[in-house]
Parts: C-alpha cells; sequence; structure tokens
C-alpha cells in the first residue's frame, strides 16, 4: 500500500494524533519502546541532514515496527524544508505494509506532543499564547495547542511572514519576539534558528515553553535565562543529551513528558513555576500517527473507498 500527501492528510485527525502521541510518550518513558537515537548524515553544503528513525513497539493497540526517513533543509525557502518518508512493516514477518508521504505526519504530531506537554504542563487557566516562527510548524502548533487550551489571544512573530500568518489564521502580528513573548502564558518557539531566539527576561512566573526548533547539538534556540528560570522536559534524556544544543547547555532535565503522563514523575508544582519542553520527535510518535492512519486506509480500502490509497 502507498499512501501519497493527500491520502494521508484526508486521514489525518489532529485530536486523534494527540491521542495517540501521548500513549506512545508514555510508552516509551516506561520502556516499552525499542528507539536508538536518530542517525543523522550531514548534507555539508546545502546545511542540511537525512535522518534515518526506527522503532518498535507494543501497546494495548498492537506491536508497531518502522521507520522514518527524514530529510531536513532549513535553508529551503519556496518548498518545505522538511520532507519524509515512513514506512511500517509486519512486525510478526517483517513483511512491508505501507510506505506513506511523511511530511505532514512530522508537522501534526510534532504539534501533537507539544499540544501533550501543553496538557499536563501549563497552567490550566493559560489564555495567551505567543509562537516564534510563521512555517508549518507555527501553523500545526496554533491547531494543536487550541485544543488543550482556550486562548483568547495569540502572537505571532517571524523575521518575514508575520503579517501573512495572521491574517490568514485571524491572530495578530507583533513587531518582535519580545513583544509576542511578553505577557504570554504559552510560547512557542518554531524556527530554523540556531542561535537563540528567545529571552528569558521576557518570561512572565508561571510559562509554559515548547521549543521545537534547535535540533542539533551545535544550534540554540534558547538563551541561558530561559534554560536557567525553567524546569526542563524533553520527549527522551537520550536523545536530548545528545542532539539538543539547549539540553546540552543547560546542562540537565527533569524528566520526560511520557513520566509525567505515565505519573512516575511530577509536572508543574506551583503557579509560579515557568516549564519548558524541549522537543525533539521520536521514531515512536511517528510509528502512533502512521499506525493509526494505516488502519484508517485500510479499512476504507477494504470497504471499496474509490477515494483510498494506490495498493
Amino acid at each position: 500500500m502507498n499512501l501519497d500527501e493527500a491520502a494521508v492528510g484526508r486521514l489525518l485527525d489532529v485530536e486523534e494524533v494527540i491521542a495517540v502521541v501521548e500513549r506512545a510518550l508514555a510508552d516509551f518513558s516506561d520502556g516499552k519502546v525499542v528507539q536508538p537515537v536518530r542517525t543523522m548524515v550531514p548534507v555539508a553544503e546545502h546545511g542540511a541532514f537525512l535522518g534515518v528513525m526506527p522503532a518498535y513497539y507494543a501497546d494495548a493497540a498492537g506491536n508497531a515496527l518502522g521507520v522514518k526517513l527524514v530529510a531536513l533543509y532549513p535553508r529551503n525557502e519556496d518548498i518545505p524544508t522538511h520532507h519524509a518518508t515512513i514506512l511500517l512493516f509486519n512486525p510478526e514477518t517483517g513483511e512491508p505494509l505501507v510506505s506513506m508521504v511523511g511530511r505532514r505526519i512530522t508537522e501534526v504530531r510534532t504539534a501533537a506532543a507539544s499540544a501533550v506537554a501543553t496538557k499536563y504542563l501549563a497552567r490550566p487557566d493559560a489564555s495567551v499564547l505567543a509562537i516564534i516562527g510563521s512555517g508549518a510548524q507555527a501553523r500545526s502548533h496554533l491547531e494543536a495547542l487550541r485544543l488543550v487550551r482556550r486562548f483568547e489571544d495569540v502572537r505571532v512573530w517571524s523575521p518575514r511572514h508575520a503579517e501573512d500568518f495572521a491574517r490568514r489564521f485571524g491572530v495578530r502580528a507583533a513587531s518582535s519576539a519580545e513583544e509576542a513573548v511578553r505577557g504570554a502564558d504559552v510560547v512557542v518557539t518554531a524556527t530554523a534558528s540556531e542561535t537563540p531566539v528567545l529571552s528569558g527576561e521576557w518570561l512572565l512566573p508561571g510559562t509554559h515553553v515548547n521549543a521545537v526548533g534547535a535540533p542539533r547539538p551545535d544550534w540554540r534556540e534558547l538563551d541561558d535565562e530561559t534554560l536557567r528560570r525553567a524546569r526542563i522536559y524533553v520527549d527522551s534524556r537520550e536523545a536530548a543529551f545528545e542532539e539538543s544544543g539547549d539540553v546540552l547547555a543547560a546542562g540537565q532535565v527533569f524528566a520526560e513528558v511520557g513520566e509525567v503522563v505515565g505519573g512516575t514523575s511530577p509536572g508543574r508544582r506551583s503557579v509560579e513555576e515557568v516549564t519548558l519542553f524541549k522537543s525533539l520527535g521520536m521514531a515512536a510518535e511517528d510509528l502512533a500517527a502512521a499506525r493509526l492512519i494505516y488502519h484508517k486506509a485500510a479499512t476504507r480500502a477494504s470497504c471499496g473507498d474509490v477515494e483510498g490509497p494506490d495498493r
């Protein structure tokens, strides 16, 4: 079975992905997932990388075995910076089950992980959202975070496209990152920057930050003051200390979000605490979302859906 981007888009439901990613994060932290840290192959002349992300795990929905291949080209301007393919295999025989275009899955599962972190770590009364960035991850985060908190004010800033983003999604464009962040209850940094874009001096007590850019050990999105003030949560400790320049600069992680979901580590401890989720993305998240889509596609195909996947 092959699923192109249009087929994947028809089958994706953000709320459903949030639910399966929440379970995958908990399963990973509970040791139910076999998942090495991704292998990143540099493409130096383009400042790019090819990532290989395999995983295997078993949960109540059944076993899952697969791999995502993802190309990260941060300098792309007229085409997406990420391209991906996800392959699922039959975990009992090793037979290929499905190949699907993974770009949209990557966008949605990343935002879903941030939504899970926001659900458990942001103040229940959080009502102001600030987004630094205006690309695909900014869009997906706006959609996903609105499913776990009710935001009365959303501000966005980016160097080039904040006004266009604001008009398209009915939010407010800020004139600077500082203007967007000051007074916000939840902050998202979703940029391709290799140097800090968020200052800890701008953060109110009680703010929650989802940092989803800077996926390399020599890149940073967050300044030292942000790291000093925040209690840091990650998706994977092992990956964070290998891949995240922000976590390496901080030198410590409090917990994995999956541990909070599973009840083995505490979440927010007070209304004044600043919490930070440093997201790097995991194959377990991709497999959870891809398996959901595969089952939907297979059901539709068995019912003779003419809009179904290529087989």
